[in-house]
């Protein structure tokens, strides 16, 4: 399957760095963490099975599943940063009848710059339906590691960040992120570890276009 990701490089800047202190405390500076952001890409956080396959209209959906819960963990004090993620995977069936384990595939990607894929795994999740029973729930976790080499930003770019502004100051208002350069070199220093289904082409244009 070929991932159809958000376009999340934008949207990762903003949480990869945070803004703290403030004019009266002396300054207000700019603190990034070298951590993977943790996500769901768009399109992948739900798989629906039909019987019979062939048929995707809704008295046909069999078994609907969700990935939810996403939490995040990081070690980043070596010089290999450890990215878990734990997640819960929830499903409900249209028979309830029998006992039923139902396996669903899923991936973990790291991404780099919003679009560069540096490494991908496919796990599995098992689904224990009980006799009687519409839902299921399980337990899912991926692990990932980066180079702290290579999520570490240029030393002139992490000064221009970790500047102190001061009210008064005439670029005291001026965001250091809107210099290209310094966007640039943020995005390429910034890594996402992402989970979802691993849809087939047909999943995924259902979840799209439903």
């Amino acid at each position: 399957m070929k991932l159809r990701l958000i376009p999340l490089m934008i949207l990762a800047l903003l949480p990869a760095c945070n803004r703290e202190g403030s004019p009266e405390e002396g300054g207000i500076y700019v603190r990034r963490s070298a951590c993977p952001i943790p996500g769901i890409p768009a399109g992948t956080g739900d798989v629906t099975l039909f019987d019979p396959a062939g048929n995707i209209t809704a008295d046909a959906i069999d078994v609907t599943a969700t990935i939810t819960n996403v939490r995040a963990t990081c070690q980043d004090t070596t010089d290999q940063i450890l990215s878990t993620l734990t997640f819960d995977v929830v499903a409900t069936r249209r028979d309830p009848t029998a006992a039923r384990t139902v396996v669903l595939p899923y991936f973990d990607v790291v991404l780099q710059a919003g679009s560069q894929v540096a490494a991908k795994r496919v796990g599995r999740v098992a689904l224990e339906f009980a006799p009687g029973s519409y839902r299921a729930q399980t337990s899912g976790q991926a692990s990932a590691r980066v180079s702290r080499s290579a999520a570490q930003l240029p030393a002139d770019v992490e000064k221009q960040l970790t500047r102190p502004r001061k009210a008064g100051q005439a670029d005291a208002a001026v965001d250091p992120m809107t210099d290209p350069e310094i966007r640039t070199a943020v995005a390429n220093a910034t890594f996402e570890h992402l989970v979802g289904f691993q849809l087939s082409e047909q999943q995924l244009r259902y979840n799209v276009t439903r």
